[in-house]
């Protein structure tokens, strides 16, 4: 069965400037939260039960060598020190021993399923725990992406819908955008690592659509055209690019941007905030 979007990372330098960044994009943010291998995060939960996280290295002496630490801290670790942005691309789960084992036989593994807990806290202050698996996968072509899916072992823990009600009136993300010299060259890898065999091949480039939301691969050209800004370089590979969000209202998102001193531009029926205000990242609203 495809794999829908769970969510997206976003890796900063300062951690406490982009949670206010996204507080003024008129999102709900959640605490701060710290993983026992040093990265510390905010979470954007949005009501489609997908989010985006908000990520930076606090303690990088906590780093290990081998597992989560490895394919998550140390990825997420020389990405920051190369450029901010979208890090990581992670797909929603039921098994992730089961995505493991497809992702080897499909050869584009990168790790065995792993697991990890962390304590969370409610609204009101209630501690919880949260737990999580993830699968890694690997690009054969170069990339400067992270990949995986994620399986929750408490969601009732997680998700919270007073976390997901936001003056900007997100309701879900409606695609992930990737930018690559030649976006056919990711075909086979993107379909077994969201398990969709029909892929579109158009114009625009290659999209794969997912059970939530579709993720879009474009060359610079496109992406130029469609969001109206340069995209990042892929000298190391392709780049996560851009995220688009499914708004209920898009006036509601537009008074939610001004009152917040977020420069954006209308583009293609979208708000579109660019990456020099966005801590590298292009971050689109348009109509749910």
């Amino acid at each position: 069965m495809p794999r829908g979007l769970d969510h997206i990372v976003h890796a900063v330098r300062d951690l406490d400037a982009a949670a206010d960044f996204y507080r003024r994009l008129g999102f709900t943010v959640g605490a701060r939260n710290r993983h026992a291998w040093g990265t510390h995060n905010h979470v954007v939960q949005l009501a489609a039960h997908c989010f985006v996280e908000l990520l930076t290295l606090a303690e990088p002496d906590k780093l290990g060598q081998d597992g989560i630490p490895k394919h998550f801290g140390r990825f997420n670790q020389d990405f920051i020190a190369r450029h901010e942005g979208l890090s990581m691309l992670i797909l929603e789960s039921t098994d992730a021993k089961a995505d493991a084992a497809a992702f080897a036989a499909a050869s584009i593994a990168a790790s065995e399923a792993l697991s990890f807990e962390r304590a969370g806290a409610r609204p009101d202050g209630t501690p919880i725990k949260v737990g999580f698996s993830l699968a890694f996968a690997r690009d054969p072509q170069p990339t400067d992406i992270g990949f995986a899916t994620c399986q929750q072992h408490f969601p009732e823990n997680f998700w919270d819908a007073k976390f997901q009600d936001h003056r900007n009136t997100a309701a879900g993300i409606k695609g992930a955008v990737l930018t690559a010299e030649n976006p056919s060259d990711h075909h086979i890898f993107l379909s077994a690592f969201v398990g969709e065999r029909d892929l579109q091949a158009t114009s625009m480039g290659l999209t794969v659509p997912t059970p939530r939301g579709e993720i879009q691969v474009m060359d610079a050209t496109a992406f130029r055209a469609q969001f109206g800004d340069a995209p990042p370089e892929t000298g190391q590979g392709a780049r996560l690019a851009a995220i688009r969000f499914g708004v209920h209202d898009l006036a509601a998102a537009r008074s939610a941007l001004a009152q917040g001193g977020i420069p954006a531009a209308e583009r293609n029926g979208r708000l579109v905030v660019g990456p020099d205000a966005a801590f590298g990242a292009t971050l689109a609203f348009e109509q749910a």
